[in-house]
């Protein structure tokens, strides 16, 4: 049977961590043994390893279990850096010894090896290898690797495979497609913001916001029942001074930014409107126009309306940019999840990625905010923690992602995501929590389009379902549904 050759982007999850990247490898079947060689130029992110929040680590080769690498490495980096290498060690032994852990779970022995350079060559041999920055600063760094992996590494991050015909494959057209967003301009502290609405909990705003900015946002009623402390406050004016608001008067002001640890996307809009006789201004700060109510200037209507409201950029801030501006079916979801903000026409291009509904209909979702925040970093999305909150808030929806079966365009490299919900029904809620499917024998895996599907096969002892939990905390994201092709 011809073999073909096939380049795979596979999503590692090393115990709940999603960790997704590309580089150019060579591998050689050798029995349980493989050759490794390859070049490959990373940016690191937060170190996802308890303690290391506030360092930088570039992966690269990622542990797996039951797997040795053996050989050498050279590199040179943007910045000073320990080469560091884990080994596969069983809880029982730590014993004092310097350790590395993502959830306590899973533990690896950490050698740490001094003195910090910027550049040089290693021999090594452990489960994992990477470079590690004290500094929270991001680094670049160029490697060259070549060596051996010794065992079953099921999870490498990318490679180049020969596969008979008969393996399972799905290949989807227009898997990531672009969605070119319109942004606003708010006002947080006298500073200013760009922000895209993508769903509204009231039918009214969503054809008013929808005919102001010509690009249709989505109705999600679930919203109007978030806990009132996830969400932040965004205040409209309905008179005033003329300008580029939603009414046609002054920018709308918000209450938190990314930068506030209470930041969420999730916001309640608050009405403003100028009492008879007042002498109007243009407002800044969300604590001025709460002066200014209290004072009798002002008159306040919460209407109990709810937006999904992700900021793009903030004073001193911005969502990441990917540095692989082209966007294609086999890009990973890793890197950033925005190719372009431009502001001059105000618009701000997101990477959509396709996934099914709950009835098995194509949609696309774009990815804006996560927590915790090791998954946050590693998307290039914004980390709003406050959503951690939400988890036993019903309405927000189930999104469940494939650890192995079909290979595909899933963002952990296997079949699309499946949601528990769609924009006809009435519990659609941009807000998910991440759930993990895994085929007890992936050699019988199907294509699944819906929940009942993976139900089914659940009952039949075929799968199972797990709750993505990074960190020891369950993984939540901001995933709206869009339409890209309006």
């Amino acid at each position: 049977m011809k073999k073909i050759i096939i380049v795979l982007i596979i999503g590692i999850f090393v115990t709940g961590i999603i960790s997704v990247s590309t580089f150019s490898d060579q591998y050689v079947d050798a029995g349980s043994t493989k050759k490794v060689h390859f070049t490959q130029t990373i940016t690191s992110s937060q170190d996802p390893g308890l303690g290391h929040e506030n360092h930088q680590l570039a992966l690269i080769l990622s542990p797996n279990e039951g797997t040795i690498y053996d050989g050498s490495m050279t590199f040179t980096s943007s910045d000073l850096v320990n080469v560091v290498v884990l080994h596969e060690i069983n809880q029982n032994d730590v014993q004092g010894q310097d350790t590395w852990t993502v959830n306590e779970n899973t533990i690896y022995g950490l050698s740490l090896i001094d003195p910090q350079k910027k550049s040089g060559s290693f021999e090594f041999t452990g489960a994992g290898l990477g470079l590690h920055s004290t500094n929270s600063k991001e680094f670049t760094t160029t490697v060259s690797v070549d060596g051996w992996i010794r065992g079953q590494p099921t999870q490498v991050i990318a490679q180049k495979l020969e596969l008979e015909k008969d393996d399972p494959l799905l290949l989807l057209s227009r898997a990531n497609v672009p969605a070119m967003i319109p942004m606003h301009k708010g006002i947080h502290n006298t500073n200013e913001i760009l922000y895209i609405i993508t769903d509204s909990s009231d039918e009214d705003y969503v054809n008013t916001i929808s005919e102001k900015q010509k690009w249709n946002i989505q109705l999600s009623k679930s919203l109007k029942d978030t806990p009132k402390n996830n969400f932040q406050k965004i205040f409209i004016f309905k008179n005033g001074i003329k300008g580029d608001g939603f009414f046609g008067f002054q920018n709308e002001i918000f209450s938190s930014t990314p930068k506030q640890s209470d930041y969420t996307p999730l916001a309640s809009i608050i009405e403003v409107t100028w009492k008879t006789g007042q002498k109007e201004i243009i407002f800044e700060s969300a604590s001025d126009i709460i002066d200014a109510e209290k004072s009798g200037r002002l008159k306040f209507n919460e209407t109990n309306v709810i937006v999904n409201a992700p900021q793009i950029k903030w004073s001193e801030g911005q969502m990441k940019l990917r540095s692989d501006k082209q966007i294609s079916n086999e890009m990973s979801f890793s890197g950033g999840q925005i190719t372009e903000i431009n502001e001059d026409e105000l618009i701000v291009t997101f990477v959509a990625h396709r996934s099914w509904d709950s009835e098995g209909k194509t949609i696309y979702q774009i990815v804006t905010d996560a927590t915790p925040i090791g998954p946050a970093k590693l998307m290039g999305v914004v980390h709003s923690p406050i959503n951690s909150n939400l988890v036993t808030h019903s309405p927000i929806t189930d999104l469940f992602q494939f650890k192995n079966g079909i290979k595909g365009s899933g963002s952990l490299g296997f079949q699309p995501t499946i949601s528990s919900s769609s924009t006809n029904e009435e519990n659609y809620n941009p807000i998910s929590k991440i759930y993990l499917v895994e085929w007890h024998n992936s050699l019988s895996a199907q294509i699944l389009q819906t929940k009942s599907d993976i139900d089914s096969f659940q009952n039949d002892d075929l799968l199972t379902v797990s709750i993505a939990r990074p960190t020891n905390n369950e993984f939540i994201i901001n995933s709206p549904i869009v339409d890209p092709f309006q």
